[in-house]
């Protein structure tokens, strides 16, 4: 396999983890509309700004949160102002290095393969990506 075709494959891997943490959330959470919405539960103290929901254990950092599977794979995601979620490749090289197979991806491949992803993909900013729609 090529490294963008593994990138892209990594890429992929992290949109459908952040999906997951998305879905665990919200069932644990009935109150959440977005994943966003987890920077004002802690903001407001409802929840804790480090614990365990679900599956996953949880730490909320500045505009973001950094969610942990039981297995070591971490999810790592930033919010936009609109409550989208994005990430940069910062945090795709962190997901694959946290896989229990570990997989570390050159950022031009990861760039290329973001690239390559489009419409699928969009940069909300420039360096920071997010799934469209």
């Amino acid at each position: 396999m090529d490294r963008v075709e593994t990138a892209r494959d990594l890429v992929l891997g992290y949109v459908r983890a952040l999906n997951t943490v998305d879905e665990v959330m919200r069932v644990a959470l009935p109150s959440l509309d977005r994943l966003a919405d987890v920077l004002g539960l802690a903001r407001s103290r409802r929840i804790s700004r480090s614990g365990r929901i679900g599956t996953y254990s949880y730490t909320v950092h500045g505009a973001g949160c950094r969610f942990v599977s039981d297995n070591g794979t971490e999810v790592d995601v930033d919010f936009a102002a609109d409550g989208s979620t994005v990430f940069d490749l910062w945090r795709l090289r962190q997901y694959g290095l946290s896989l229990p197979e570990p997989l570390d991806v050159a950022d031009d491949d990861l760039r290329a393969a973001v690239r390559s992803l489009q419409p699928l993909l969009n940069e909300a900013r420039p360096g920071w990506f997010g799934a469209a729609g």
